[in-house]
């Protein structure tokens, strides 16, 4: 089902990138970036996250000049076993805190929730915050990176960084205009070096019924972005909507593809983690948005949302996709 709202809008957002980030193309786009190294000033990279995700809603509180008591709620996720980044960090804040989880999908599930509590008038204002860390998920999810483990080209690559935006009920040049929540979708796959086959199918399902649901057709968007599917998850999601009848490769592109630069960098099909849709979608779509440079944006964050355990019991991933449809208010 597609939910449709009236007055929802962007208030501002913040973002906070790190090493790998800094070499693609959108590094200008970002407010911070720490390039250092990977520990952002803490002694584990678990503790890095935690600090950068915290430091990064802070610095949209102080820009938005609201204080905690201002807010409504956090909406705000991680990768982390028991959002455990976003617990930690959410410490030091007096406002009201709603943890999720969609893996890389987090922040469109934060956005969809938000938009809904603020149309139905149960809240004005609403931080929706995510965080993902490339050496911490490599930990949880797959192998340590001092491992050495080796890796096929399929694999995506964790993006490191933070992102928070501030929505609300007041009219701002950016809305909100509408949210298609995602349906599990599972298709076998078991090879967690191959995300982008296995997350293709939920944003065929939920971009699918977005466009029924709104009656309209791909072109009605200046720009259709999937979270982190990478190069190989791309073709794949374009070869399914083709054999659905819809045509999206004229204006279709992957934050994944869009943050880093595989021809200079060894980021293998592509950035992944829910930093990478927030970082694309708060660094760089929203300024170019304002610039006037895109009118109507779907962003579709896409999420595999499996635990290491049951693909050790050898049970296939099943994926998610939520679609966040933003507007220039004329």
């Amino acid at each position: 089902m597609t939910r449709k709202f009236n007055n929802v809008y962007v208030d501002e957002c913040y973002t906070i990138a790190s090493i790998y980030e800094k070499d693609g193309p959108l590094a200008d786009y970002f407010d911070m970036i720490y390039d250092k190294d990977f520990y952002y000033g803490c002694d584990t990279f678990e503790k890095a996250e935690e600090k950068m995700l915290g430091d990064c809603i802070d610095k949209l509180i102080n820009r938005a000049k609201v204080i905690d008591s201002d807010i409504d709620y956090i909406i705000s996720g991680d990768l982390e076993n028991q959002l455990a980044a976003t617990d930690y960090a959410m410490r030091d804040f007096n406002i009201p805190l709603l943890g999720i989880y969609s893996a890389c999908a987090t922040f469109g599930e934060g956005l969809a929730i938000a938009a809904n509590f603020i149309e139905g008038k149960m809240a004005k204002k609403i931080v929706v915050g995510t965080s993902s860390h490339n050496m911490v998920a490599e930990r949880q999810f797959r192998n340590p990176t001092e491992y050495g483990a080796p890796k096929k080209k399929t694999t995506t690559f964790t993006s490191t960084g933070a992102g928070a935006i501030l929505i609300s009920n007041k009219k701002s040049r950016i809305k909100i205009a509408s949210a298609t929540v995602g349906m599990v979708q599972d298709k076998g796959i078991s090879d967690v070096n191959n995300m982008g086959a296995v997350m293709a199918i939920a944003a065929a399902d939920t971009i699918k019924r977005h466009f029924e649901d709104m009656k309209v057709k791909p072109d009605y968007y200046d720009l259709i972005l999937t979270g982190d599917l990478g190069v190989y998850g791309k073709e794949i999601l374009i070869d399914y909507l083709k054999d659905m009848g819809l045509d999206i490769s004229k204006n279709y592109n992957d934050c994944g593809l869009l943050l880093y630069d595989r021809n200079k960098q060894p980021v293998f099909a592509g950035a992944s983690g829910p930093a990478c849709s927030a970082l694309v979608l708060c660094g760089y779509i929203l300024k170019e948005m304002e610039r006037g440079k895109y009118r109507r944006v779907l962003i579709v964050p896409t999420g595999a949302i499996f635990s290491p355990t049951r693909v050790f019991q050898k049970d296939s991933i099943p994926s998610i996709a939520h679609a966040i449809s933003l507007e220039v208010v004329e």
